[in-house]
């Protein structure tokens, strides 16, 4: 989790324009938030203790858009989250790439693959 946290941190830092990173707690779980983006969360939770994930809003075109291109890097959870197992070496620049879309998504929405 702190791994994922200063993943988020690190990739906030380096999108331009990018004003403000909020971190809070929704529904318990770390969350980060921009003007522009939309909010990522992240959680380990006691009926999955093997895994952590990565959620993203469900109604957005964000986990699609990181099936479309990472389909092969990543285990997902329907349209809500990118799935790790403890054990598993995080692929760090294609989270990152995720991680940056979503957090500049309100900017990137109408694009094809979000300008992926």
């Amino acid at each position: 989790m702190l791994q994922l946290r200063q993943m988020v941190l690190k990739t906030a830092s380096e999108i331009d324009g990018l004003q403000k990173l909020e971190e809070t707690l929704k529904w318990g779980e770390p969350s980060y938030l921009t003007k522009n983006g939309s909010t990522v969360r992240m959680d380990w939770k006691e009926k999955n203790p093997e895994q952590i994930a990565v959620y993203f809003k469900c109604t957005s075109n964000l986990v699609p858009t990181f099936r479309a291109i990472y389909k092969d890097k990543f285990n997902f959870e329907g349209n809500r989250a990118i799935v790790f197992k403890l054990k598993d070496k995080i692929p760090v620049t294609e989270l990152k790439h995720c991680i940056a879309l979503a957090l500049t998504y309100h900017k990137v929405k109408h694009l094809p693959l979000l300008g992926a």
